[in-house]
């Protein structure tokens, strides 16, 4: 069992950023695979960004590509996304996740919610115009 919670949410100006983090604790967080999901209301949980267990390599969905960043440090058990120009549309509950397969199957690979195991509670991004 891995537990997760987020905190950094908050409500910020078009063009603005902010910083999620994500803590876990449990297993060893190094095992896994860390993803950063959102959904906003009446739509479905959108895969945002990938990080592997080492944290080497990244990957992004294209809304957020050149945007968002998520990076980790394992020796604080946690994972970050770092939200740089903020649109509207990015107001959503984002959420961290830890992979299934704990290296199983490669990072690259990990693109939906079935994908991974273990979930934070949400964080709320309000994005104002």
């Amino acid at each position: 069992q891995v537990q997760l919670v987020e905190s950094g949410g908050g409500l910020v100006q078009a063009g603005g950023s902010l910083r999620l983090s994500c803590a876990a604790s449990g297993r060893i967080f190094s095992g896994y695979a860390m993803g950063w999901f959102r959904q906003a209301p009446g739509k479905e949980r959108e895969l945002l960004a990938v990080i592997s267990r080492g944290g080497l390599n990244t990957y992004y969905a294209d809304s957020v590509k050149g945007r968002f960043t998520i990076s980790r440090d394992n020796a604080k058990n946690t994972v970050y996304l770092q939200m740089n120009s903020l649109k509207p549309e990015d107001t959503a509950v984002y959420y961290c996740a830890a992979d299934r397969y704990t290296g199983r199957v490669p990072a690259q690979q990990l693109g939906a919610a079935g994908d991974f195991a273990y979930w934070g509670q949400g964080t709320q991004v309000t994005v104002s115009s």
